[in-house]
């Protein structure tokens, strides 16, 4: 079977030939078969072709040849390579940001909150109990107040040509969230993506003037919804789960990361980089174009 390692760098010149000439040692030092280089975008992401030797082998030589430079390294079957469906969750992941964090700066309490959201994000407390603490918190916050936080909003590097080049060939794309519709919709609305799931807050009062009321409407969507979305939506496009890609950073990710064809954890918290194979640390998300194949000139910014 033929392999792919896929090596990454942060910027434009920053993947040089002699960390390409390192990682090929490294694959040959154990016996890759036919190790052949190409760039996929000129000193910025090349693919490592090779033979006879496991992925998660290759991927840990790799990354001792490399020896702490800020280079990713993707490793996988050739095969089934591009994906036809991508699912993503949304915060710290499409978006820079954590929204029921932001929302928190509403009522001062956003250190409180996110030391909360950074324990459950690893695992560490139950997701669903830190959620409904957290929401608690919030009661009385007016609906305009929390909408106004949209203009917070920023797209992680790459979101945006992550979704629109996987899209114009042809791919669906799932944005999946612990999070709040609120923001998930109109996030979604903005890059394109063609299926949302998250959790809905719930309001009383007047039109104009209503607020939280501290509450989330169930069913609560968790890390059993993120799996669900995946299976359902491959199943309904007769998508194989091996032509999947998922990406996340939370411990709510971990299941459906380990079920697509190539799950990736991004920046990701320390129990997930734990659980899941593929990584990346250093680069945005186009990483996950060129982990597919797609060359800098195939990517639609």
């Amino acid at each position: 079977m033929r392999f792919v390692a896929t090596l990454i760098g942060p910027a434009p010149g920053s993947l040089t030939e002699t960390e390409t000439t390192a990682a090929r040692r490294a694959l040959s030092a154990l016996g890759a078969d036919s190790v052949s280089a190409g760039w996929l975008a000129e000193r910025e992401a090349a693919d490592l072709i090779f033979e006879d030797l496991d992925p998660d082998q290759a991927d840990a030589a790799i990354r001792r040849a490399l020896d702490g430079a800020p280079i990713d390294c993707i490793a996988q079957p050739v095969e089934n390579r591009r994906k036809r469906l991508l699912i993503a969750d949304m915060e710290s992941t499409i978006i820079e940001q954590e929204m029921l964090d932001e929302i928190a700066d509403l009522r001062g309490i956003k250190p409180e909150i996110a030391n909360i959201t950074a324990r459950a994000m690893n695992g560490e407390i139950d997701f669903v109990g830190a959620l409904n603490e957290r929401v608690a918190l919030l009661a009385g916050l007016s609906e305009s107040a929390i909408d106004g936080l949209l203009g917070r909003i920023t797209f992680t590097p790459g979101a945006v040509a992550l979704v629109r080049t996987m899209r114009a060939n042809g791919a669906r794309t799932l944005l999946v969230s612990g999070g709040f519709t609120l923001f998930a919709d109109r996030v979604a609305a903005t890059l394109g993506f063609d299926v949302v799931s998250a959790n809905v807050l719930e309001f009383s009062g007047a039109a104009g003037e209503r607020v939280l009321t501290g509450r989330v409407v169930p069913p609560i969507r968790d890390r059993a919804d993120k799996l669900e979305q995946l299976t359902a939506q491959s199943g309904r496009y007769r998508i194989p789960l091996t032509e999947t890609i998922a990406v996340g950073d939370g411990a709510n990710d971990v299941p459906m990361l380990l079920a697509a064809g190539l799950g990736v954890a991004f920046h990701a918290k320390p129990a997930v980089k734990q659980a899941v194979r593929a990584r990346v640390d250093h680069t945005g998300l186009a990483a996950l174009l060129y982990a597919q194949g797609y060359a800098s000139a195939e990517i639609i910014g």
